[in-house]
């Protein structure tokens, strides 16, 4: 609970700062101090990605097995994210913009947020709480990094969407292809070093190597999938000491820190981003962020509407795997609601696009509620856990008798 609190408190230092800063520092320093936090956002993105697709452990002569988790996780991004599309175009647009494309693109990317689970937030609770052995566990493990998965690669087609389809764009879905084939056929292959500081060398050279690529071909692609990818292919090794923890989750709360510095200027009303990452430099601003600003009030109403929208698609879960209890299902669906570091650095990519306003907004209070909301998540899941066992051994008794 301490470190979901953690969380919570940096990002919304860094959003704090992302206000307050702009007002103290002239136009060129702060730039400055943009490229350099930008930098440092893409490192600890990368170092995040890299443990996420580390932790991708599948049984490649199973495949078939795990076809039917796909589905039902990429189910359970897909709601929540399409719900809070739904939302950002019917609640906080005009209704000259329900059959705009522009305005559905753009909302079908920001809400993206929304999809994916907190891997590592969710796997380290449950453990803590001693869930590892359990069926929830095992289950919602493979679920989470399969919906993350999912989010990963869905950002291909939201981002095609976003620049239209060019040449440009054949170049990146052959790299894709690439990348995709590769993190497959050689899965768990690569015997690396993997303590805290190499992963952090690899994040930096994932960083390099994408930007000599985008120079080189003049094209536009995010380091996730990269790093998922390189992750993906290194053997994993467990390495759980009190240093590689540390490390972990300072990264983690520096990326906090960071996606909240990076959110446009928006006190008194207006929105302008200092961001030095821009995909669409010299595009129009978008729809979304040009919409005025309204009340704290009302964007704090519909931080509780996005909220249960996002939640209530995760529970996609409970309607699956009927030969468990109720309760199981349950508690597997309510883990799902944790979200984390992968929806902030999809908020930071929507960002790039000029997508503000006040469904921005929105959306970064929506992560830190749920971040907030996270321990009481997880304690549900532990009592529902503890339900399911109690109705397993009461029926083993009466089996008995």
């Amino acid at each position: 609970m301490y470190k979901i609190l953690l969380f919570s408190f940096f990002l919304v230092l860094g959003l704090t700062a992302s206000q307050t800063l702009p007002a103290w520092m002239t136009g060129e320093s702060y730039a400055s101090f943009k490229g350099v936090t930008d930098i440092l956002l893409y490192i600890c993105l990368a170092f995040i990605m890299i443990n996420v697709g580390r932790e991708f452990e599948v049984e490649k002569n199973r495949w078939r097995g795990y076809v039917s988790d796909y589905f039902i996780a990429m189910a359970t991004a897909a709601l929540p994210w399409l719900l809070v599309a739904v939302y950002y175009v019917f609640i906080l647009l005009p209704a000259p913009y329900y059959g705009d494309w522009d305005a559905w693109k753009e909302s079908l990317l920001l809400s993206r947020f929304a999809a994916p689970t907190s891997a590592g937030i969710l796997f380290t609770m449950l453990a803590a709480i001693g869930l590892r052995t359990s069926w929830i566990y095992r289950k919602i493990q493979v679920l989470a990094i399969f919906d993350d998965l999912d989010t990963i690669l869905l950002m291909i087609p939201l981002q095609i969407m976003m620049v239209g389809f060019r040449m440009e764009v054949v170049v990146i879905l052959a790299v894709v292809t690439v990348l995709l084939g590769f993190g497959w056929h050689y899965l768990a292959r690569f015997d690396m070093r993997q303590s805290w500081w190499a992963i952090l060398l690899y994040a930096v050279a994932v960083i390099f190597v994408t930007w000599i690529v985008n120079r080189l071909f003049h094209i536009h692609i995010e380091v996730l999938l990269p790093a998922f990818v390189l992750g993906m292919v290194m053997r994993h090794k467990h390495i759980d000491t009190p240093l590689e923890r540390k490390v972990a989750a300072g990264v983690s709360f520096l990326f906090m820190l960071l996606v909240g510095l990076s959110m446009p200027y928006f006190v008194g009303g207006g929105m302008a981003s200092y961001s030095a990452h821009s995909a669409a430099e010299d595009a129009a601003p978008s729809i979304l962020g040009t919409q005025p600003m309204m009340s704290w009030g009302m964007i704090a109403f519909h931080v509780v509407v996005v909220s249960l929208l996002s939640n209530i698609g995760k529970l996609v879960p409970l309607f699956f795997y009927r030969e468990r209890m109720f309760e199981e299902r349950l508690a597997l669906s309510v883990g799902m609601f944790t979200r984390g570091e992968v929806g902030a650095g999809i908020i930071f990519i929507a960002l790039g696009y000029n997508i503000g306003g006040p469904a921005l907004i929105i959306s970064v209070l929506t992560l830190v509620f749920n971040l907030i909301l996270t321990g009481g998540f997880v304690v549900w899941v532990r009592r529902l856990a503890v339900k399911a066992n109690g109705k397993l051994s009461n029926a083993g008794m009466q089996a008995g008798l």
